[in-house]
């Protein structure tokens, strides 16, 4: 049985934007690249209507690339569950309230079982700093929280 990984907004954004000159995007840009190509059929991808709605926004042009990679990926639902354990996420402090969008991709991905969250949004998401107060909550509240992680740490060996 393959994986369950949830995609938040982030990685189709760097699967579809236009080459960066800055060094570190370009490196993050080819890494989603590389695991999109080689790592994708190895697991089964989710996302979310956040993430459409996220990838609609902005250049018309680019969210027509966003939109078009997620086509095929199976949508999950903002569950009452969900909703209510991103209160809890930004309630009890590991996310602040200015990033409860980001709480609810964690919820999202809690409340529906995926192994893993896939993601570059290393501020919020995949910060080890506040991974172990999520995990805690999403304990508390009856789930086992996924891996939070980049495409990078994904690649397999």
């Amino acid at each position: 049985m393959k994986r369950k990984v949830y995609l938040e907004t982030t990685v189709v954004s760097y699967l579809t934007a236009r080459p960066s000159r800055d060094l570190v995007v370009a490196a993050h840009q080819q890494i989603t690249q590389d695991w999109w190509t080689n790592r994708r059929p190895d697991f089964d991808l989710y996302a979310s209507q956040l993430v459409v709605q996220e990838a609609s926004a902005g250049d018309a042009q680019m969210a027509q690339s966003r939109l078009a990679a997620l086509d095929q990926i199976p949508l999950l639902g903002v569950s009452k569950e969900a909703a209510s354990l991103a209160r809890l996420l930004v309630e009890k402090g590991p996310i602040p309230e200015k990033a409860a969008v980001d709480a609810l991709h964690i919820a999202i991905a809690t409340a529906h079982g995926m192994d893993y969250l896939l993601t570059w949004n290393c501020k919020h998401i995949a910060n080890a700093e506040m991974q172990g107060g999520v995990a805690v909550i999403c304990r508390e509240s009856g789930y086992e929280p996924p891996v939070i992680c980049t495409p990078e740490e994904l690649l397999g060996v």
